[in-house]
């Protein structure tokens, strides 16, 4: 997998970075300043102490037990995020990563219900959703396993390692993995993308018909006071107000990804940029 969408595979998007450098450092901190047991009793997701513990929610995603279980994650995240950040935009692609994490506990506060749960730690429930929403935004990207001679579409590796936590997950194994939270992770990101796919094609509700109708009326209104008035100095330069709908546009795309421009918008980039090609 060498480029995705005109980006390096190996350009770090921002918030992929600071996830990988809050791990890095919560593991830095607990090998060499917060040492005792204390610390993952406190910070670790136990389902028998999540009431007493809310914040452990979160905060089991930032620990790991050892460095070969924060590279595995933090390695799935480098390749997988970046392209999944450009796509959704900075502050969705964050959310998302949380809904995950806390799909994780949730399935595992479901099955503690029924069968008793041992306390876990670790981004793999997070980093396991962003995985997928990779596999469903590119299903036949070849990715490179080793030691696999030829590389496999990252539709087959996602539903491969899905299938393996979920055999290990009923077996169960002894691994000291916590399979529950990277089923979680697969089965929140799943709902999340899938409700946000049919949320996009909702058509608009009464109230939002009505508020367009309205300011349509007022523009024609507008544009028929014009014209018996006669023609007005605008207030800015034409250029002026283009740019301040580009800047706009680009804060939009930055944001919400730039999935979430209308057609429109999309046409008025294009012909900004087919301006400027041209000066």
């Amino acid at each position: 997998m060498n480029e995705m969408d005109g980006r390096s595979t190996f350009a770090l998007t921002p918030w992929v970075r600071r996830v990988i450098a809050a791990n890095a450092v919560v593991y830095l901190l607990t090998i060499t300043v917060f040492t005792g047991s204390w610390f993952f009793r406190t910070f670790a997701f136990a389902p028998s102490t999540a009431l007493a513990q809310p914040w452990t929610l979160v905060t089991y995603t930032l620990v790991h037990a050892g460095f070969l279980h924060l590279a595995f994650n933090m390695l799935m995240l480098f390749f997988f995020g970046p392209a999944v950040e450009e796509r959704m935009g900075g502050r969705a692609f964050l959310r998302y990563y949380l809904f995950c994490g806390l799909g994780g506990a949730a399935l595992s506060l479901a099955i503690a219900l029924v069968a008793p749960v041992a306390p876990f730690v670790g981004a793999s429930g997070a980093v396991f959703g962003v995985a997928l929403a990779f596999a469903l935004n590119w299903p036949d990207a070849p990715i490179l396993v080793f030691p696999l001679p030829v590389p496999i579409k990252a539709k087959w590796l996602v539903l491969g390692l899905a299938a393996i936590d979920l055999a290990l997950a009923v077996l169960p194994a002894r691994d000291g993995v916590a399979h529950l939270a990277h089923l979680g992770g697969f089965l929140f990101g799943f709902l999340y993308l899938r409700g946000a796919a049919l949320a996009a094609r909702v058509p608009s509700s009464a109230p939002q018909r009505r508020s367009r109708a309205r300011a349509r009326s007022l523009q024609n209104g507008a544009e028929g006071r014009r014209r018996r008035d006669g023609p007005r100095r605008p207030a800015s330069r034409p250029d002026e107000t283009i740019q301040a709908k580009i800047d706009r546009l680009l804060d939009k795309i930055s944001a919400t990804g730039i999935d979430s421009l209308t057609p429109e918008e999309r046409q008025l980039l294009a012909e900004r940029s087919r301006q400027l090609r041209q000066h």
